[in-house]
């Protein structure tokens, strides 16, 4: 089975549910097999939790869900050590971050204290409870929805530290009139959710996972990552620009982009294409900045200044 008919597939499946969001599919499924976490944000009832949940059943593999609320602890998260009384022991009791796809459900309403319980799961895919370490199932990916409304009460800002763990972040907006009006007639008499299918296994996304690192990227493609990379460091409206961690993200992204389109070699428009979702979120801007620009103002601008390398696509 080729890579373009398994991502028709996952498309043609989750279109059933979500419509008119192939390409919000294709990032979802380019930061899976890169083994990245992905973000999801938008105003409520856009999608964002049924997105999550329709790719994860069109995966084999477990699934679990944790929503988030100011009173959810960081054991809840990772798991607790707890006495048993009828063996007079302390057993461990992994939480729901044992799984294969995990859904963070508006993870913006949980405390700093319990975001931060996801920072070594996210990394370094183990979880510690009480000093014992447990490794974690492969595939793992976090899908984690967030509402944008900051003055909303009950939510918490996720730090920079998170946010530079997640590998894209996607704003899935409004549909269009003719899209809600399909939504409208798919959801008239049933629920269409049910009826998806597992089209992917675990084993076809690690094989995909091994796959898409082989492909290849020119030095005139790399120099041109890393001026945009560079760039972000030296934008004037830039407090923080973008870590290596990113750099390696939008590299990665590309590969993903050029992998899933069937080709062996990334292009300077696979780059151009990912950096708005690898690298908006990794920005830190001024005060100042942050005043008369947004973060997807300031990527538009470092892509429009950043000059695009010719007849780069070349693999060496």
């Amino acid at each position: 089975m080729t890579t373009q008919h398994t991502v028709t597939q996952i498309k043609e499946n989750i279109s059933k549910v979500i419509i008119g969001k192939e390409d919000v599919v294709e990032l979802i499924l380019n930061a899976v097999i890169n083994k990245g976490h992905i973000l999801l944000e938008s105003v409520p009832g856009t999608g964002k939790t049924m997105l999550a949940k329709s790719f994860s059943k069109s995966i084999s593999g477990t699934f679990k869900r944790i929503q988030f609320t100011p009173d959810v602890l960081p054991s809840d998260v990772t798991g607790i050590q707890f006495f048993s009384p009828k063996d007079q022991e302390f057993q461990l009791r992994p939480g729901p971050v044992m799984t294969n796809i995990l859904l963070a459900d508006e993870i913006n309403r949980a405390t700093p204290r319990t975001q931060s319980s996801l920072l070594e799961v996210m990394e370094e895919r183990q979880v510690t409870i009480d000093g014992e370490t447990l490794k974690l199932p492969s595939p793992f990916v976090v899908i984690a929805t967030q509402n944008p409304i900051e003055s909303q009460q009950g939510t918490f800002p996720l730090p920079e530290a998170q946010m530079d763990r997640f590998f894209v972040k996607i704003d899935l907006g409004y549909p269009s009139f003719a899209e809600e009006k399909q939504i409208m007639k798919a959801y008239r008499e049933n629920n269409p959710f049910e009826e998806l299918l597992e089209v992917l296994t675990k084993e076809q996304v690690e094989q995909m996972q091994q796959e898409v690192q082989q492909i290849k990227l020119s030095d005139e493609v790399e120099d041109y990552l890393l001026n945009i990379v560079h760039a972000s460091r030296q934008h004037p409206d830039v407090e923080i620009g973008v870590s290596p961690r990113g750099t390696l993200a939008l590299m990665k992204a590309a590969q993903g982009k050029a992998y899933i389109e069937g080709r062996t070699f990334v292009t300077p428009q696979d780059i151009k294409y990912m950096a708005p979702f690898v690298i908006g979120h990794r920005h830190v801007l001024t005060m100042e900045g942050s005043l008369k620009k947004t973060n997807a103002i300031v990527v538009s601008e470092i892509l429009t200044n950043v000059s695009v390398p010719v007849e780069a696509g070349a693999v060496r």
